[in-house]
Parts: structure tokens; sequence; C-alpha cells
């Protein structure tokens, strides 16, 4: 192994952790989904872990794209940002969307009471709330469907920004083969990262006592993921 192969793996392991512990794009969206629809953990892994496979594949297909046809660094540059743009809006869009849902199923599953009245002609009431399990089953399925293929897209938008410039090109000058490795160790080390944050603060969340908040679990599930995309956008992230 050359000093450089050996220089540029250090640097694509240590990036591929850094910028995806310092993106929380990368897995709070995971997190508060696995959550608020009570996913496994093996669904909340496979999950996160395809979006991760999708979200490095195709900067690495620009990436290669650029290199065999020669294409100028800046150009793919501005190319991997107007797709992080587009991955952020549709956070946005995504964020505000399932927020509206959340909010409408926390005020449809809102406690009330019901009155019953028995041959006796005795009357009682009892506290009654909807659950998503219940009368609203049906939306919950849709919503189990669509969830994970919306996280996808949106992944499959966002770029990797240090990937190209930094380490695709540089690798590139050396050999084929140093640019498979340098571009293996990164999506390695972003995907076990994204794993690894996901997983732990799943299991965090699930020993808090949460119970209280279950009615505005996907509320708050939405928030999150629109106050993530804001933030991208807005605080660049």
């Amino acid at each position: 192994m050359s000093k450089e192969l050996g220089a540029l793996i250090i640097t694509a392991a240590s990036i591929g952790f850094i910028h995806t512990l310092f993106g929380p794009d990368h897995y709070l969206p995971f997190i508060v989904m696995s959550w608020a629809r009570k996913w496994s953990g093996l669904k909340t892994a496979m999950i996160t872990f395809l979006c991760g496979i999708g979200h490095i594949a195709s900067s690495v297909v620009i990436g290669f794209l650029g290199i065999l046809l020669g294409w100028a660094v800046q150009g793919l540059v501005d190319v991997e940002s107007f797709r992080g743009n587009i991955a952020a809006w549709l956070l946005i869009a995504f964020g505000l969307i399932y927020m509206v849902w959340g909010l409408r199923q926390a005020y449809r599953n809102r406690p009330h009471e019901h009155s019953h009245a028995h041959v006796e002609h005795f009357v009682h009431k009892h506290v009654h709330r909807h659950e998503n399990g219940h009368v609203h089953i049906h939306d919950g399925d849709k919503t189990i469907s669509v969830t994970p293929w919306v996280l996808f897209v949106i992944f499959v938008f966002g770029p990797c920004e240090p990937l190209i410039p930094i380490l695709m090109y540089p690798a590139a000058q050396n050999s084929t083969i140093d640019l498979v490795v340098v571009t293996i160790v990164f999506g390695t080390a972003t995907i076990a990262t994204m794993l690894g944050a996901v997983m732990i603060s799943r299991a965090g969340i699930n020993l808090l006592p949460l119970e209280k908040m279950q009615r505005f679990t996907h509320l708050i599930a939405g928030t999150s993921i629109l106050l993530c995309g804001l933030a991208i956008v807005f605080l660049g992230l």
C-alpha cells in the first residue's frame, strides 16, 4: 500500500464518520420514524442501510461518470450542491406533510367520553380514545408502506458532498484500484455511522417513559424532520 493510498483511506474513514455525525439529516429521520411507526430493530436497520446505500451510490455514480468523461471538479460540485438543495426541500415537504397528518391523528385520538344506557335505565360514561390501530387503521397502513420509499428517494437525491472533490478525484490520479478502495472505505464509514447513531438513539428512546406522549408521536416526528430540512437549507448543516 502506497503512502498516498494510506492517507486517503484514513481521510475517507474520518470524513465518512464526521460528515455523517454532524449531519442530523443522516439519522434523525430514521430515529423519529422508528419511534413513531414502532418499527422493529431489524426494520429500522434495514431501512437505514438501504437509504444509506442509495445516498452513497448516487454520488459514486456521478463521480465515476465525471472521472471517466473528464468533467471538471467544480462542475460536479455544482451538480452535488443542486441535488443537495432538492433533497433538503423534499425533506421539508415530507416533514410538513407528516406533521400535518400527525396533528390530525393527535386530534382524532384525543380522549373523549361515550355515554351508554342500560336496560335498567342506568346511564354511565367512560373515557375513550381512537388509537391508530382502531378505526383509522387504513391511514396507518398507507403511511407505513409509503414512508420508507419517501425516505429512500430523499436520500438518493441527497449528495455526499466531500466524496467527489476530496476523495474520488485525488484517488483517481493514482489508480482505479485506489479509487475503488477509497470509495468503499468512505461508504462503509458513512453507513456504519448512520446505523450506529440510529440504533443507539433508538435504544435510548425506548428506555424513556414516553407513554403519555404516544398520542403526539407522529406530530413530533413530522416536526423533527421539518426542522431538520429547514436547518439544512437555512443553517447549512
